[in-house]
């Protein structure tokens, strides 16, 4: 698994997916100053690197859940990559939505999901988990049984970390950000000065540039 983060942590930044900013640091919609910004749709327009990550996926999937039975996507970011790696696997797939609809059938879950269906979720990008696991909770309070979670990437938040604990939830993600910071560090993208700065964010994120 070492390797393969390290070849996907490549290959988001070769695509300027990732971009590492600790001296203009940008604003998250949650309003957190942070020194890194995540655009893993970016991948989409990249055949090569977006047929990478799928298969990938599918590497992880079928070996820790060869039972899985329906690949579900996170609205809207990992839609299109769920779909990408349930078509691969020639499995079914639904989506969940952050929220139900306001018309109509008023869904949550979108696509034919049956009760004691074993699923695997399919992330995009992971920051405290909150949102993630809402998905996760969602299906199993459907009738189905979530397996697991992969993702493309993870901040690895300590929060994180402590909430997908208590969720009793395993996450897989392809690309972690300590790994980021060693391979920009290793190409001289950051110096060591910022490396300190980049992992003090990671440990009080909600408080970092105040």
């Amino acid at each position: 698994m070492e390797t393969t983060q390290v070849e996907v942590t490549k290959l988001l930044l070769q695509i300027n997916t990732i971009k590492v900013q600790p001296s203009n640091p940008f604003t998250w919609a949650s309003g957190w100053k942070a020194p890194i910004y995540c655009d893993n749709r970016k991948i989409l327009s990249y055949p090569d690197a977006r047929n990478f990550i799928r298969d990938q996926f599918v590497k992880v999937i079928r070996e820790k859940y060869p039972q899985a039975e329906v690949i579900a996507g996170v609205a809207t970011g990992a839609i299109a990559h769920g779909v990408l790696v349930a078509d691969q696997m020639g499995l079914p797939f639904i989506y969940v939505r952050a929220e139900p609809k306001s018309h109509g059938l008023e869904n949550l879950i979108e696509g034919d999901l049956k009760p004691g269906q074993k699923v695997v979720v399919v992330e995009d990008l992971v920051s405290t988990g909150t949102s993630s696991l809402k998905v996760a909770e969602a299906i199993n309070n459907f009738g189905g049984d979530v397996l697991g979670m992969v993702a493309i990437f993870s901040y690895n938040f300590p929060q994180a970390r402590e909430n997908f604990k208590k969720a009793n939830l395993e996450l897989t993600p392809l690309s972690r950000y300590q790994t980021l910071i060693e391979l920009a560090l290793e190409a001289g993208e950051i110096t060591e000065e910022e490396v300190e700065k980049l992992m003090q964010w990671r440990e009080d994120p909600a408080n970092w540039g105040k």
